[in-house]
């Protein structure tokens, strides 16, 4: 999906308001589809939209607020790039926002452009964050099919540990690493210990805290 393709939600309560950015984001080329309430845009959708490309939401409504919806969002574990819209005197609760994952905010009144240059960088940012859950769901696919013993090999691997280093830690023999070597290599569809890394550090981040010291240590 291109980033036109995607899709702009616009949730504020103030019809004119709303109207008015509808036709400035249309006027560049992106969808838009727009909600007088966070609670009607929950209604209808229990799950994220798949064209989804940001929300531009206010921080201000009633009944539940932007930073209401953004909370609720997370509790359901949507990673969903925000621009959250503010009136004069809401900029604590931007920050609050911010600190709570928001792309960006834009009090009022901002210029056009401002807002335009929001979008777009929000929507490149969930671009990216859509690519890298769906790289790492596809490496949690590929490691789901190791056993628990095999994990462990291939986690130790991933290390940077050689077969003799493996063996000693997991007291087993260098053999046996080797023939759960070949089998973590045949099950992850991997050729090397790097690309085993990869996959490993796609599942597990703070994998690389563990790796760094080792490597500066070779």
């Amino acid at each position: 999906m291109t980033d036109k393709e995607s899709t702009i939600y616009l949730i504020d309560d103030d019809d004119a308001f709303r109207r008015s950015l509808v036709f400035l984001l249309e006027s560049v080329g992106w969808n838009v589809r727009d909600f007088n309430s966070a609670v009607t845009f929950m209604e209808e959708y229990d799950e994220v939209p798949t064209d989804l490309g940001c929300l531009v939401l206010d921080i201000r409504m009633p009944v539940m607020s932007g930073l209401h919806l953004q909370q609720r969002l997370h509790a359901r574990g949507w990673s969903i790039p925000i621009v959250f819209i503010t009136g004069h005197g809401d900029v604590e609760l931007a920050v609050q926002a911010m600190k709570s994952g928001a792309c960006d905010f834009m009090e009022k009144p901002f210029r056009d452009q401002a807002l335009l240059d929001a979008v777009e960088n929000a929507v490149r940012q969930g671009g990216h964050l859509r690519r890298t859950s769906e790289r790492r769901a596809a490496a949690q696919e590929a490691l789901s099919h190791l056993s628990q013993r095999e994990y462990e090999v291939a986690r130790l691997l991933a290390l940077g540990q050689p077969n003799k280093l493996v063996a000693r830690s997991l007291g087993i023999s260098e053999k046996t690493v080797h023939v759960h070597r070949q089998r973590i290599m045949d099950k992850a569809s991997v050729s090397s210990a790097a690309e085993l890394a990869h996959l490993m550090l796609l599942t597990d981040p703070d994998l690389l805290d563990q790796i760094m010291p080792t490597v500066a240590e070779d």
